[in-house]
């Protein structure tokens, strides 16, 4: 495909899982791609990762798990995409799969059902909501912790699950695409610092921030400029929350888009949380109002869906203009 061909494919892609989302008939019958690359995760990690080996020979064990995904799942998504590139309709099966591993419509289901819990169920329900898109425990949240919880998750997947992947399509088709999920999806399954993790899934962890790195900050822009246009918004709130408390973040690549939700809605986000029995302490971003509610989550949706359809817009001028 030509750099306008995968553009325009990309926002047919995005235009798909935004409208249909990915339906419950066909997760039942076949799964989900996401899920398939987790099996080879799962796998790799059975076989690969000894309990009796040392930590440096774990952590080699699982930068050879880390390269034979990444080969499988490029070489897979290479192929594929030979294919449908000489077959009638090709480039709209390519939307249909780049389509799957973009979250938009299934993100702002998850958190639009938080304050939905909010409104109208109670605190029990909002904690279950919010317990289903969160790592931490949600037993330990009030409402306030609820709907912060909720605007946190947001606001990181608008980078992971959106912008991340659409980048990584843009730049090097559905190869890149599917390799980025393959590591995103390493990342949340072993690259986490536990004993059985900490060395195998050293590797994994590493790339995915190297790879989140381009998207985390194209999406506190994307944000930011958000912001102008969008009611009770603050653009120069976003900017300042940005500069001042983006990199004060345990993370590399969560802080941006956070302190950008953060400073342009006047919220408080972030600060210390509890996983499990683990208690974690991290930087607040924003210095605005701790007492987040419902209203609050709708505010932080219409500030993402309205950066995503400047994202949008922002490919198909790009790509109008590399056909012209």
């Amino acid at each position: 495909m030509t750099a306008a061909q995968t553009l325009f494919v990309l926002v047919g892609a995005l235009a798909l899982e935004a409208t249909f989302g990915y339906p419950d008939w066909i997760y039942r019958r076949i799964g989900h791609p996401v899920s398939w690359i987790g099996h080879l995760i799962a796998f790799l990690d059975n076989r690969l990762n000894k309990e009796a080996d040392s930590a440096d020979a774990r952590r080699n064990a699982g930068i050879l798990a880390l390269v034979i995904l990444l080969i499988v799942s490029g070489l897979l998504a290479w192929i594929l995409e030979q294919i449908f590139d000489h077959v009638l309709f090709g480039s709209f099966f390519i939307a249909v799969i780049t389509s799957t591993m973009i979250a938009s419509r299934s993100l702002y289901d998850h958190v639009a059902a938080v304050a939905r819990a909010l409104d109208q169920y109670g605190l029990d329900n909002a904690r279950d909501a919010v317990g289903r898109i969160v790592g931490r425990n949600p037993q330990t949240l009030d409402q306030h912790g609820v709907a912060r919880a909720a605007i946190e998750s947001l606001a990181e997947n608008a980078s992971d699950g959106i912008v991340a992947p659409v980048f990584w399509f843009a730049i090097f088709g559905l190869p890149g695409l599917v390799v980025y999920k393959a590591v995103n999806t390493a990342d949340s399954m072993i690259g986490h610092r536990t004993p059985r993790h900490e060395a195998f899934g050293w590797a994994s962890a590493r790339l995915d921030d190297v790879l989140n790195l381009p998207a985390s900050r194209l999406t506190a822009l994307l944000l930011t400029i958000a912001s102008f246009v969008t009611p009770g918004a603050s653009a120069a709130g976003a900017l300042e929350a940005i500069t001042r408390d983006a990199a004060k973040h345990r993370s590399p690549n969560a802080g941006w888009p956070e302190s950008a939700t953060a400073g342009a809605l006047g919220l408080k986000l972030n600060g210390p949380k509890v996983y499990g029995d683990r208690h974690v302490e991290d930087a607040y971003m924003g210095d605005g109002r701790r007492d987040a509610t419902a209203e609050d989550i709708r505010a932080a949706l219409r500030l993402t869906t309205t950066a995503w359809g400047i994202m949008v817009g922002l490919l198909l001028v790009i790509a109008i203009t590399l056909r012209v």
